[in-house]
């Protein structure tokens, strides 16, 4: 009996003991797994170093994009103020090749002289406008000396002035321009006279050469459509 009684208490004895053990066990398991091991927390400051590291290259990249932005944007005018400039210069040229407005224009027969006081071909003088003989320089039998004229044939075309005072008799026959030898060889094939006194061609007149006026001189004369001489 007693040796039975002593079996028991031994028996729970035990059975306290290795209770106990298992408990502390386990609490210094939990213990020991919530403290920080060496190698974590190295593998966290790499961490932690890996942030800051990136953190100014994601500001220096926001800094590059706004950089960009701001050259985007201050280029975006002077592109602007290039095709504005463009087309500008398309516009002026485009109105260069038109030319200007005729304010008046008709059609003539025209003919061709050359005076510089050689008497040559009836020469009677120099032009009476007081300018030399020169290329571009027409003559008329009534508009104002210094208007300016476009004389078009064949589809080519000269621009010059009224310098002298022409044809004469002819003019009352429907002749109302006489053109500088150059101008009239020119409008007549593209080619060059002679001389200043031959066309070199056997033509005399141009019938059909288109005229306009493209501005009135202040000089001598009548505006409007040409009138014969005298």
């Amino acid at each position: 009996m007693q040796q039975r009684t002593i079996n028991r208490v031994l028996t729970g004895v035990t059975g306290a003991a290795l209770a106990g053990m298992l408990v502390g066990g386990v609490a210094a398991a939990s213990h020991d797994d919530s403290a920080p091991k060496p190698d974590r927390l190295l593998a966290q400051q790499q961490d932690m170093a890996a942030l800051k590291q990136k953190a100014p290259e994601k500001n220096t990249s926001s800094e590059t994009l706004a950089e960009s932005s701001s050259k985007s944007a201050s280029k975006k005018p002077e592109a602007k103020k290039t095709d504005a400039k463009v087309s500008a210069s398309r516009d002026a040229k485009k109105k260069a090749a038109k030319g200007p407005k005729a304010i008046l224009s008709g059609t003539t027969t025209a003919s061709y002289f050359w005076d510089d006081g050689s008497g040559i071909n009836g020469d009677t003088g120099a032009p009476a406008s007081g300018e030399p003989m020169q290329k571009g320089l027409f003559a008329s039998p009534s508009w104002p000396m210094n208007t300016k004229v476009k004389v078009t044939y064949n589809g080519r075309s000269v621009t010059g002035f009224i310098g002298d005072r022409g044809p004469g008799a002819p003019s009352h026959d429907g002749v109302m321009l006489d053109l500088d030898t150059y101008t009239f060889r020119y409008l007549l094939d593209g080619g060059k006279p002679d001389s200043k006194y031959d066309a070199g061609t056997g033509e005399g007149h141009l019938q059909g050469v288109k005229w306009e006026v493209l501005s009135w001189g202040s000089g001598a004369g009548t505006k409007g459509d040409p009138q014969p001489l005298g």
